[in-house]
């Protein structure tokens, strides 16, 4: 294969060593177990440095680590508190780390203890695919607590969860088996009217 991704077909490998030094570049094999071997001409030294840096960026984006952020006031009402920590768990879920911060105005600075109730609520909600990285903290007019994904945890829960649908519908299966085979044998389950002919249905009704 030439440089620009020419195919040359198959030649001798004094020749094709010839036509990299041609052109100032390197054969290099790509594909050791075809037969025959493919080889292609290519700047070697630069292949490796591109592919280096591919794997570098490559790196880079497992390592990186996203943080979302719920803001919550200490006398949040239930709705509303679901609503975010429903937020949070699908944040915790999807592999993000949660900043979890209590607001506070006023007066409400002279209460954290309402705060710091709030987040040990939220910690305790999400204790199952969750823990605390960073504990409850004030910073300024706002407290703080990090909590990250447990990812054993994330998929002991995945898992749970699709056994115990795997087994719903399993159970729904059988039951209109169930009821298929009481339709073939004529015990099929009826209605109150149905298996009463016309005097019984009408003495039924009086």
């Amino acid at each position: 294969m030439d440089a620009d991704g020419t195919q040359v077909g198959i030649v001798p490998l004094a020749q094709a060593l010839r036509r990299a030094r041609e052109q100032d570049l390197d054969l290099v094999e790509v594909a050791a177990q075809a037969d025959p071997p493919v080889c292609r001409i290519m700047d070697y030294g630069k292949h490796r440095y591109e592919q280096e840096q591919k794997d570098k960026e490559a790196r880079k984006r497992q390592n990186q680590v996203v943080v979302k952020e719920i803001k919550m006031r200490p006398k949040i009402s239930t709705n509303d508190y679901g609503t975010k920590s429903g937020h949070v768990r699908r944040f915790l879920a999807d592999g993000a780390k949660v900043r979890a911060s209590i607001m506070f105005r006023g007066r409400e600075m002279a209460h954290t203890e309402l705060g710091l109730r709030l987040l040990q609520r939220l910690a305790n909600d999400m204790s199952d695919i969750a823990t605390i990285e960073a504990e409850p903290k004030v910073d300024g007019r706002n407290m703080v607590m990090v909590l990250a994904p447990a990812r054993g945890r994330i998929r002991a829960v995945a898992v749970g969860q699709a056994a115990a649908a795997s087994a719903a519908a399993e159970a729904a299966a059988d039951a209109d088996r169930e009821l298929a085979g009481l339709a073939d044998d004529g015990l099929a389950p009826v209605g109150p009217d149905e298996g009463l002919d016309g005097d019984e249905a009408a003495a039924e009704s009086a």
